[in-house]
């Protein structure tokens, strides 16, 4: 986890500067406004599934853009894509290797389940005047590729082989999303957060209680 953490803060505060200049040039300034802010989001999430035996969570980056759109006073719509962002579990167990049917390797490795998503938050976003901020509501999650993953790394040989199971998947998935953050810079800078999703649907379409969660440290 350390290790995302230190990428994560490297790689926003290097492009931070960067991002609103591409987004000018690429939209121009209509889409910000007093009432609308529109900008990059991304960061890294640490994600798993209920009703497996591995409890294991797997770690991956995230990037999309978001609208924080003024409703009244204090109150914004906060929506926008997540469109390269994964889902899943990590170091799967032989049970769960069992029920997914795929192809074990002699070689010791790790095997781990991965979900490819836009996700699509509507989230009522509550701004104190200290800058910190509280935001909850749906969200929702088109799964479109899916894979069980193996890697190894044995006597300094590295493989990585993908079992694609979209055909095991459901496509469509809900939930909740609960977070808080910071806008640094008295309101004017970069806004740093943590949510929380839990996901309402079954993710496999044969097994009960395989429901998404995931948390995510975003900027």
């Amino acid at each position: 986890m350390k290790k995302y953490l230190v990428l994560f803060i490297f790689i926003f505060s290097s492009y931070h500067a960067n991002s609103q200049v591409l987004i000018s040039l690429i939209f121009g300034d209509k889409l910000n406004s007093p009432d609308v802010e529109f900008g990059l989001e991304g960061g890294v999430n640490f994600s798993h599934l209920g009703g497996l035996e591995s409890k294991n969570s797997l770690g991956t980056f995230n990037l999309g853009l978001y609208f924080d759109i003024r409703m009244k006073d204090q109150w914004y719509l906060y929506t926008g894509v997540l469109v390269k962002s994964k889902l899943g579990t990590d170091k799967l167990k032989e049970g769960d290797l069992d029920f997914l049917k795929v192809d074990i390797y002699p070689e010791a490795g790790n095997y781990s389940q991965v979900l490819n998503y836009f996700l699509v938050p509507g989230l009522a976003k509550y701004k104190l005047k200290n800058h910190f901020y509280f935001e909850a509501g749906p969200q929702l999650g088109w799964m479109y590729k899916s894979w069980v993953e193996y890697n190894s790394d044995i006597d300094g040989k590295d493989a990585r082989i993908r079992e694609y199971n979209k055909d095991l998947i459901n496509w469509f998935d809900i939930g909740m999303v609960g977070g808080m953050g910071y806008q640094l810079l008295k309101g004017k800078g970069m806004t740093i957060g943590i949510k929380y999703y839990y996901g309402f649907l079954d993710v496999y379409k044969e097994k009960s209680g395989t429901k998404n969660n995931s948390l995510f440290l975003k900027a």
